[in-house]
């Protein structure tokens, strides 16, 4: 592993990115690696634009700016594949996590990354019950969708983190984790849309 790894987390205010940051942070944390989670809000409202931020490390982490260029880009919401902000700094080096119920072969990106890892987490949160005031919270399956992606940590330490962090909700949370990385498919140098190809 390179000696800090940056994730910079895209949702909307409701949909769990915060905790999915922190979950990811705490599983790599258990694993003997230091980490560090939080975020960055705008206008604090429900499904206002999140930023959320992980950095694990084999060393201490000095840093504590906000990640400009992401090594790892995680989209909690199909809407960020087309916003302009969700995509700035990234690389080609850069792997990719997305909510949404498309293949990877069928969505082309705005820019080259190196690989593309996608999972419907909506529906698998839909079905599971993890919603808050109606509308589904995808954090979980898009840690699950995580490990699929990069194996930045294992499936169990998620698990050990996640019953951690949120306790009483524990169960139903890592059962969507779990589901999430079997179903997620992984697609290496993805297309690129042809304006930016």
């Amino acid at each position: 592993m390179e000696e800090v790894i940056e994730i910079r987390w895209h949702g909307r205010g409701g949909q769990g990115a915060v905790l999915a940051s922190r979950i990811a942070a705490g599983a790599a944390f258990l694993e003997g690696k230091w980490s560090q989670a939080f975020p960055f809000f705008g206008a604090e409202r429900r499904g206002a634009p999140v930023t959320a931020f992980t950095r694990i490390g084999n060393s201490p982490i000095r840093l504590r700016s906000q990640i400009y260029e992401p090594d790892i880009l995680v989209l909690m919401d199909p809407m960020f594949l087309n916003m302009e902000l969700a995509w700035r700094g990234v690389k080609p080096s850069t792997i990719v996590i997305a909510n949404t119920p498309k293949a990877p072969e069928e969505v082309f990106l705005p820019v080259r990354v190196k690989r593309l890892t996608c999972v419907d987490a909506t529906a698998i949160s839909m079905k599971l019950g993890l919603k808050v005031a109606g509308l589904p919270v995808p954090n979980s399956p898009m840690v699950g969708a995580l490990i699929k992606g990069t194996s930045l940590f294992s499936v169990e330490s998620a698990e050990r983190a996640i019953r951690d962090i949120l306790r009483r909700a524990a169960d139903v949370n890592v059962e969507a984790m779990r589901r999430a990385y079997e179903e997620a498919s992984v697609l290496e140098e993805p297309k690129v849309e042809e304006a930016h190809a």
